[in-house]
């Protein structure tokens, strides 16, 4: 709302279940206002001119209340201090549950689960801001967890991280994937962490949507070359060896992934 240009345009996507997927861009292309659009906060919250419609698992966002698309899609935002409120840990994983009118017995079943897949038994009895921002993170993604939905959306969940705790959230995150078999979306400038665990990628530019496929046909494109965001260290140094033509095979994107590949190489 105020701005003549569009925050997003001639987005086309489907996404399939039980995928973990990268939402990479440059910084303003829309990836937050994609995210925002994806649990109706736009335009249910965020006013604005609006045309077009986002279905998740069959609910349209624009006709459902957030509380009820909240069964399907939960939202973690960069900074988890601004979703924490309950006076303690074990209050703020309850919280969701206990405003969709779910029985004590099921709460209490649910936060004994997703306490132990995010390993914070040890904070329960704290306040959310006694506590370090890794911790406020695996809360907040605790506290979406308990609530079941069939997709998780990330917006920079490490930003504010030190590279340990970055490394322990997005393991975790991965780990929760595959065990709760749902989808992960997240938007991510830590690239060396993310890439090498992602199932596809979505690039975003200028508010569009300009590339959306496996990971591999993604970074082997040049137009995962060409955008201007941060990439995976042991790409680029790939990258550049095969321009320079002494280096014909797929780039790896992993370190380990490059130790593998130069094991096979006379």
């Amino acid at each position: 709302k105020g701005n003549e240009e569009y925050a997003l345009n001639n987005i086309n996507l489907k996404i399939e279940s039980n995928k973990f997927i990268l939402l990479a861009g440059e910084t303003g292309s829309g990836k937050t206002s994609l995210i925002r659009c994806m649990n109706g906060l736009i335009p249910q919250f965020y006013a604005g001119y609006y045309k077009g419609s986002v279905e998740i698992s069959g609910k349209n966002t624009t006709e459902t209340s957030i509380s009820k698309l909240s069964k399907d899609i939960g939202i973690v935002f960069q900074n988890p201090e601004n979703q924490l409120i309950a006076m303690n840990v074990e209050h703020e994983i309850a919280f969701g549950l206990e405003n969709l009118g779910i029985s004590r017995d099921v709460i209490k079943e649910r936060i004994e689960e997703v306490v132990e897949i995010t390993e914070i038994e040890n904070i329960m009895d704290k306040a959310p801001f006694e506590i370090s921002g890794g911790e406020q993170q695996r809360v907040a993604i605790a506290s979406i967890l308990a609530l079941e939905p069939k997709i998780i959306v990330l917006d920079e969940p490490t930003a504010n991280l030190d590279p340990f705790f970055a490394q322990k959230i997005i393991t975790l995150l991965k780990k929760i994937q595959i065990e709760k078999k749902i989808t992960v979306i997240i938007s991510e400038h830590r690239m060396d962490l993310i890439v090498p665990i992602v199932d596809d990628i979505i690039l975003m530019k200028e508010g569009e949507v300009i590339a959306y496929d496996d990971k591999d046909k993604i970074i082997s494109d040049d137009i995962f070359e060409n955008l201007n965001i941060n990439k995976p260290k042991i790409y680029s140094i790939f990258n550049k060896l095969k321009k320079r033509n002494l280096f014909g095979q797929n780039i790896p994107i992993s370190i380990q992934d490059a130790i593998n590949l130069l094991k096979t190489i006379n």
